[in-house]
């Protein structure tokens, strides 16, 4: 029997149509700017957001650091919440790749507003790190996909003009949050300097992160990328992926949530659970009790069932919903975790 995989929506494979797609792309060397179906891409992704320009990069995490690097100068601070991507999971790139500290705020499920991030801009005096770049993560990871509207966003664009600060987004799952929000790609474009955004994830192609911003800002991104080799040649292929995704796989996100509170529901009943994260989106995080399972155990247990899911820590377990988990699988895995 095939596994049920609930690690993460990046496991996802291509269809047979974007398989297609990708094989008859054409491509060219895209250090040289000679890919065709790149700057597709590139071009397609800028103009939904209302941006000018757009970088192709082979992950979320390089396009996220690229813009950590193009908006700020070793020794200065970005803020961010506590549970943000960019923070805990890119191995340390703030410090690593830009020579960049980062201030944490506890957001309201790893949302922050003007009002938390304010205080914490620092003053320019001598002896306090200047503050330059404001990041914000929508969906957030940690916080079982909890996402941003635009009156949620207005504001904290509008204090960081005021204060000269950069704002850029890791949009990772950013189409998850539009197609709760109904919510459309050029506004949320407009409030940011930089947006990253990910294909692999819920939109099903196998690789590729989009960086997007002004046409200066793309143009440092290209050097920055290739200092950190992500200079590709002949990769149309892949980025056809991510064309064929954005221009197919948009409105079907609303069947992984659908599937995603189908699980918060059944969860909610079963008696080894503690507590459950409100489900946003494609992603559940929940507790179990104690004196039933460590998280560790209970991933042995499903993995014995033929489904496989992430342990988030000790007692902690992550699901996320994508476009390969079908109805016949959310019927097993239900299925699985009302007998356990």
């Amino acid at each position: 029997m095939e596994f049920i995989d609930l690690r993460s929506d990046t496991v996802t494979r291509p269809t047979k149509e974007m398989l297609d797609f990708m094989m008859h792309s054409k491509v060219g060397d895209d250090v040289f700017n000679e890919d065709p179906t790149i700057n597709e891409l590139e071009m397609y992704a800028a103009e939904l957001f209302g941006k000018e320009a757009a970088l192709y990069c082979p992950s979320g995490t390089m396009t996220n650091q690229i813009a950590i690097k193009i908006h700020t100068q070793p020794g200065e601070e970005l803020v961010c919440d506590v549970n943000s991507h960019i923070y805990n999971y890119e191995g340390g790139g703030i410090s690593f790749n830009s020579g960049v500290q980062a201030k944490l705020i506890n957001g309201d499920e790893g949302r922050l507003t003007a009002e938390l991030i304010e205080p914490h801009i620092n003053p320019d005096l001598d002896w306090l790190t200047r503050t330059s770049l404001v990041s914000l993560e929508n969906t957030v990871n940690r916080a079982g996909g909890s996402y941003y509207t635009l009156k949620d966003i207005k504001p904290i664009s509008e204090l960081c003009k005021s204060k000269g600060l950069a704002l850029h987004m890791d949009g990772a799952r950013i189409f998850n949050a539009l197609a709760e929000t109904n919510g459309s790609p050029q506004e949320m474009g407009k409030y940011f300097d930089t947006i990253s955004i990910c294909l692999s994830k819920g939109l099903g192609a196998p690789v590729g992160s989009l960086l997007l911003g002004t046409r200066a800002h793309i143009k440092k991104g290209r050097k920055i990328r290739k200092v950190l080799g992500g200079g590709m040649r002949q990769a149309g292929f892949l980025a056809a992926a991510g064309l064929y995704a954005l221009k197919n796989n948009l409105t079907r996100l609303k069947e992984d949530h659908k599937k995603a509170k189908q699980l918060e529901a059944v969860l909610k009943t079963l008696p080894y659970v503690e507590s459950i994260l409100p489900v946003y989106t494609n992603i559940i995080i929940f507790n179990l009790k104690k004196d039933k399972y460590t998280g560790a155990e209970f991933e042995k247990k499903l993995s014995e069932k033929n489904i496989k899911i992430a342990a988030f820590g000790k007692q902690t377990i992550r699901f996320v919903t994508h476009l390969d988990f079908t109805n016949e699988m959310l019927e097993q895995t239900i299925k699985v975790l009302k007998g356990m």
